[in-house]
């Protein structure tokens, strides 16, 4: 994905917002662990080479590509949403407001958010959902970079915490392994209970 994507988007956006932010999340699908969305404002004037959907890389790159993103991104954060919060409000609800905490935790205020995916935010600023925008846009696919290697490291975390569900290898997705886990120990106050398989 050449890193001139983003700025096609950017060239559609009404009045020409210049700040624009990138926005995507982690572990959506996972049956423990919070949901972890990542928010990049790229420097135009120090693009960053190789950036792709964080599925697509692996943890080596995304960690390299990481560092680089915190050294030469205009500005980065992250927001988090737990699994009880998870629980409360449902995961796509989460997400949502995953994103919005790592977008109002930017240290300079985006003119627009384009956000992967179809779900805009509740934010009063101006949103362009891209869906499978982070193989699309190279500030989406920085976002997509920052929320997984954010939530795996909060995983490996967890499992010094609550070893023998192999959070660290996993982390959180319903694989056979960890589904083992769970009927042999049972769900554990990371694990988001109205999930399915949970309980």
């Amino acid at each position: 994905m050449p890193e001139s994507d983003c700025l096609l988007h950017i060239e559609k956006i009404p009045r020409s917002g210049r700040v624009v932010a990138g926005v995507d999340e982690a572990g959506r699908g996972c049956l423990a662990g919070p949901v972890v969305a990542g928010a990049v404002i790229l420097d135009p004037y120090h693009p960053i080479q190789g950036l792709r959907d964080s599925k697509t890389l692996s943890e080596k790159k995304r960690n390299e590509l990481f560092e680089q993103i915190r050294e030469n991104s205009l500005a980065y954060s992250i927001g988090i949403i737990g699994a009880e919060e998870i629980d409360r409000i449902n995961i796509l609800q989460a997400a949502l407001a995953a994103m919005e905490k790592a977008v109002l935790a930017l240290r300079r205020k985006p003119d627009c958010v384009l956000i992967d995916g179809i779900s805009k935010t509740s934010l009063p600023i101006y949103q362009k959902t891209i869906i499978k925008g982070d193989s699309k846009c190279a500030s989406i696919a920085a976002a997509s970079i920052v929320a997984k290697v954010t939530r795996d490291r909060i995983m490996s975390e967890i499992e010094k915490e609550y070893p023998g569900y192999g959070f660290s290898r996993h982390k959180g997705y319903p694989t056979k392994k960890h589904l083992e886990a769970l009927r042999t120990f049972g769900p554990c106050s990371v694990h988001r209970k109205s999930f399915k398989g949970v309980l």
